[in-house]
């Protein structure tokens, strides 16, 4: 046999296996994008549609007299002002403890623990205490800040329910400042160590630096979700109506989401457009909160 009749064929493959749809492709990515499109709008219409309604019912209550009186029996006379200082008091404690200890916890886990089982059951624990419902932590808060600690905490208290929602947020700080913490490259890890730093002294002056925008973008996800919470407040026993503002960290307490929910489940209109003007004030001291956060990530971005 003739060694050149062996020879592969120049000719191009022609079998219908080796040819793309290419237009049925398209037409997928089409009918992705279309559902996609329409998922997003469908949602940014519902919360469009409910900040337009919280702004029409609760814009012709909210005014200085709203803000600087305290809650009342009678629509007219009722204000925010206790509720907004609870408020104010309880993010204090909670973003003075949630920082240091979720950065703290995120730090050692990621770049001095050893791979073994007991480091792999810790990350497994927090990954998972990271979707428990927030009611449960009210309930841990109970027992052991209110009941146990209660001579330290003061019972139900501003610290009692600053410490109670610094456990609710922990693992989503722990575990945003890991993901953080990897996007580090090694390379900067690497030149610290050549140059005879030490560990710590790598961490601190490059490693943290580099990763506190997406440590601070875990943080603002955390404050948010705490902010908002009413279940584990309510099951510290956290009060639904006083008439005086906080005076220290073992005084008692209530907060905005309390509040807005007290005059929701009341039965006059006056009540509902009183709960709309507290969201109105809810949602303002979250967009200042986040602001000041982001503000401090972006000046860490343009530091690196």
């Amino acid at each position: 046999m003739n060694i050149n009749d062996t020879r592969i064929s120049d000719r191009p493959i022609t079998s219908d296996l080796f040819k793309p749809n290419l237009a049925k492709r398209y037409n997928l990515d089409r009918v992705f994008a279309f559902f996609a499109w329409g998922a997003t709008t469908i949602a940014v219409a519902i919360l469009a549609w409910l900040l337009i309604t919280i702004l029409i019912d609760g814009i012709g209550t909210l005014n200085w007299n709203f803000i600087d009186s305290f809650a009342s029996r009678k629509a007219e006379r009722a204000g925010i002002k206790a509720a907004l200082a609870g408020t104010l008091w309880v993010m204090g404690v909670v973003a003075v403890f949630s920082f240091p200890l979720g950065v703290g916890a995120g730090i050692f886990l990621e770049e001095f623990s050893e791979d073994n089982w007991f480091t792999r059951l810790v990350e497994i624990n927090i990954s998972n205490l990271a979707g428990v419902p927030s009611i449960i932590y009210g309930l841990l808060g109970l027992a052991a800040f209110v009941r146990i600690l209660g001579p330290i905490t003061g019972g139900r208290s501003v610290l009692a329910g600053g410490l109670t929602l610094v456990l609710l947020i922990l693992p989503v700080i722990i575990v945003s400042t890991r993901e953080a913490l990897r996007t580090v490259p090694d390379g900067i890890r690497a030149a610290g160590f050549a140059l005879g730093a030490t560990r710590w002294q790598v961490i601190w002056n490059h490693i943290l630096p580099a990763a506190m925008p997406g440590i601070l973008t875990g943080m603002i996800l955390s404050l948010s979700r705490a902010i908002g919470e009413t279940a584990p407040l309510l099951a510290i026993g956290a009060a639904s109506f006083i008439a005086f503002t906080p005076n220290g960290l073992q005084s008692s307490f209530t907060a905005l989401p309390i509040q807005i929910y007290d005059w929701v489940g009341r039965p006059k209109k006056e009540f509902h457009d009183l709960a709309a003007s507290g969201i109105i004030v809810l949602m303002t001291v979250l967009l200042l909160m986040n602001a000041g956060a982001i503000y401090l990530r972006n000046r860490f971005q343009q530091t690196r």
